[in-house]
């Protein structure tokens, strides 16, 4: 069964123009994450909310036309501390402008828009219409399709933060990037070639070694540590000349000697620790890594640095909002022109959400794109 809302575009409009500046609502049904006691104990369920007919100062009223979804970190909005049994799922929206709050700038109904609901968000990116604060939202080039759009802006986002934010990326670096036929592994790859920067990167499976080398520009090195004879860290010392390579990008470390099988092909904390160079920058997406005071010391002999990669922090305060946009910006503009293309699965109708995001969950999938019908 198709996923719906419970009012027509027709009648919203009518309704709005009605009865816009009183506080009634209007139900809208989206997807959303039914937290258990455990982070295995979480199912997703369609769910009805309510939408605001009446906006606040700076709010934009959006129409999705397409949504992306991706893993959803329990454990953050758990420490965060939301209070929710329901958390919304899918943040990655496109969509048109249907109603702006009085004291909105930048957008006016009928824009093309592109923007991440903040994490604190009550409503599912797969409902029909979403309010947003303007100041999460960017305007879409006419050229930019709107799956491509939702597709990449998250992952564009989290490769700026790595390696413009974190990192210092520059020309003449050398990045390794770990699984980077991932969505987020290969924008990454395609933003560093832009900046003149050296890349390598590692494949899981013999199909994302291949898909890697027929990369354009070319990786300078795959590696592919599916391949038991293959060593990481002798192939980028290798094509490094002993030196050890500048950036790090993991997608997860392995923590243990034994550890559950989609975990098997991630690279020890020491062995990244030994492939870095002189001045090298580690940014991590493990959120547990613990370091001992000999990986400590190593780093220290390197005079080397260990960043978090969560892109979240950019709505954690308002002075960085200027930032935020202006990359949002870059990174939309950077997929018209053709510099970042993403590789992007067949989007799926709403009826397949649910299912979908079991699967992205459950890391079965990467990301799904969902259509809005």
């Amino acid at each position: 069964m198709y996923l719906f809302c419970k009012i027509s575009a027709y009648s919203l409009t009518w309704f709005n123009k009605n009865f816009g500046s009183t506080s009634f609502y209007f139900q809208c049904t989206g997807l959303y994450c039914k937290l258990g006691e455990t982070a295995a104990e979480a199912k997703f369920v369609i769910q009805e909310t309510n939408v605001p007919s009446a906006l606040g100062s700076n709010q934009v009223k959006v129409q999705v036309k397409a949504c992306a979804l991706s893993p959803l970190d329990i454990k953050l909005h758990e420490d965060l501390k939301f209070q929710r049994d329901l958390v919304p799922v899918g943040r990655e929206i496109v969509g048109i402008v249907l109603q702006v709050g009085p004291k909105v700038t930048f957008f006016q109904p009928d824009d093309e828009v592109v923007g991440i609901l903040p994490l604190d968000t009550a409503m599912s990116g797969l409902c029909y219409a979403v309010v947003i604060n303007e100041h999460h939202l960017v305007q879409k080039p006419e050229k930019l399709s709107w799956v491509e759009a939702a597709g990449a802006i998250r992952d564009g986002l989290r490769a700026y933060t790595a390696l413009h934010t974190l990192a210092r990326m520059a020309s003449g670096h050398t990045l390794l990037v770990l699984d980077g036929a991932s969505p987020f592994g290969v924008l990454a790859i395609q933003l560093a070639h832009y900046h003149g920067v050296k890349v390598l990167a590692s494949a899981l499976s013999s199909e994302d070694q291949k898909f890697l080398e027929q990369l354009r520009p070319s990786i300078a090195r795959v590696i592919g540590v599916w391949d038991s004879k293959v060593d990481l860290v002798d192939s980028c010392l290798e094509e490094t000349g002993g030196l050890g390579v500048d950036i790090v990008m993991d997608s997860g470390v392995r923590l243990h000697e034994e550890e559950p099988e989609a975990r098997c092909l991630l690279p020890y904390k020491h062995d990244i620790i030994t492939l870095l160079g002189v001045g090298g920058h580690w940014v991590t997406t493990e959120q547990n890594l613990q370091l001992d005071p000999p990986d400590s010391r190593s780093l220290f002999l390197k005079a080397a640095s260990l960043s978090f990669l969560n892109e979240e922090v950019w709505g954690a305060s308002s002075a960085r909002q200027g930032r935020y946009l202006h990359i949002m910006k870059d990174i939309v503009e950077k997929l018209s022109t053709g510099t970042l293309r993403p590789q992007l699965e067949d989007p799926v109708p709403l009826y397949d959400a649910t299912v979908s995001m079991e699967m992205v969950q459950k890391k079965q999938v990467r990301k799904r794109l969902v259509i809005q019908l």
